[in-house]
């Protein structure tokens, strides 16, 4: 008899996670405004960090961080001995997964929640448990309904992608106090600095045994192309995800790189007060043509249209253009588009884009 090897449970029920374009055929001018990268670019001290790091690529990097730990915990003013780092926050979510959930166990996420949740969850071989919203907000009351004795973790990013809408810090709290304390809830913070004086969920931390927040250094830092983010927990649940956790998963250069951008605070309000800016400008550019959006807390908006074939021909026009945007129906939303706040120049452009479809169509 023939025996052939297979994958554990979940893994094969999986759909690939597919990152935002960046390439259309024969078009050379593209503006991409697919993945919320800081059009900005990282802090010149970080690339300057990066480069001097260079000739000591021969040495291992240090295996317990100290020093991002350090900077991080100075700028934010948290305990640096309760922080992990991991490639990009995408790890760390990874890493709670795998220690805190298993087959038999349930974890609850949103309707229009980041693609990764349910990938980490079927991962680990617990069952996903998908939480309608309200408008495109998490709904609280939702997600405590649908807990049960078997949930393990809750993700939600707060302020939320695809959706960039925003639960507030009563709301936070109602969700924490409602927890059983056998389930761990994920505070995944990556838009958390694009919103003015929040602590992203440290707070939440603080108050909460089994409450988690994730952060990145991929958005407001624009270090999307070294993958480096970081956690902050109670330190029995850092020390159960540093127990799993590569000891050298972040190189001398990602590790250099970090710590000079998290401590270039200056550079990091410029691009939140450019990126509100231009926000704004850019959803009342977009209502002048008749596309509503939500008022956003990230470094994105969210066009409405009509329904999903409006939404599609949109996008064809801006690719035509030579504008990649984001379609997110396989994020339940087909009648959206996620459009990254680029710098001046790109927001104008795919403005005058979008009036001109909506021109054309009446």
């Amino acid at each position: 008899m023939t025996q052939t090897v297979r994958p554990k449970p979940g893994i094969l029920d999986i759909a690939l996670y597919v990152g935002g374009e960046s390439r259309i055929d024969g078009q050379d001018d593209i503006l991409k405004l697919s993945s919320n990268e800081n059009p900005f670019g990282p802090s010149p001290k970080a690339v300057a960090a990066f480069r001097a790091a260079a000739v000591g690529l021969h040495r291992y990097p240090s295996t317990d961080h100290r020093d991002l730990r350090e900077a991080i915990g100075e700028v934010h003013g948290l305990d640096p001995d309760r922080i992990v780092c991991g490639v990009g926050s995408d790890e760390v979510l990874q890493m709670i997964a795998q220690a805190y959930a298993g087959p038999g166990d349930e974890v609850v996420l949103t309707e229009h929640g980041f693609s990764m949740y349910p990938i980490l969850a079927k991962m680990v071989g617990a069952r996903p448990v998908e939480v309608p919203e309200r408008d495109r907000v998490v709904d609280v009351d939702g997600i405590l309904a649908a807990v049960t004795d078997r949930t393990r973790i809750v993700f939600i990013a707060n302020p939320a992608n695809p959706t960039g809408t925003m639960l507030g810090g009563n709301a936070l709290r109602r969700l924490a106090a409602g927890l059983p304390r056998t389930a761990i809830l994920v505070h995944d913070g990556a838009y958390a600095e694009f919103e003015e004086g929040f602590d992203g969920g440290a707070s939440l931390v603080d108050a909460f045994p089994n409450v988690v927040m994730t952060r990145t250094f991929s958005k407001i830092h624009g270090l999307g192309g070294l993958r480096i983010g970081w956690g902050y927990a109670r330190r029995d649940i850092v020390d159960v995800l540093n127990r799993i956790r590569q000891p050298f998963n972040l190189s001398t250069a990602q590790l250099a790189a970090a710590e000079a951008a998290v401590r270039d605070t200056d550079y990091a309000d410029r691009c939140r007060s450019e990126n509100a800016r231009l926000r704004d400008w850019l959803r009342t550019e977009l209502a002048a043509s008749g596309v509503a959006s939500d008022p956003s807390h990230t470094n994105f908006v969210l066009a409405r249209f009509a329904d999903a074939g409006e939404a599609e021909a949109c996008d064809a026009h801006l690719r035509t253009a030579g504008i990649l945007v984001r379609r997110v129906a396989g994020y339940g939303l087909p009648d959206c588009l996620r459009i990254t706040v680029g710098d001046e120049a790109g927001c104008r452009r795919v403005a005058d884009a979008v009036a001109a479809f909506r021109e054309a169509r009446q």
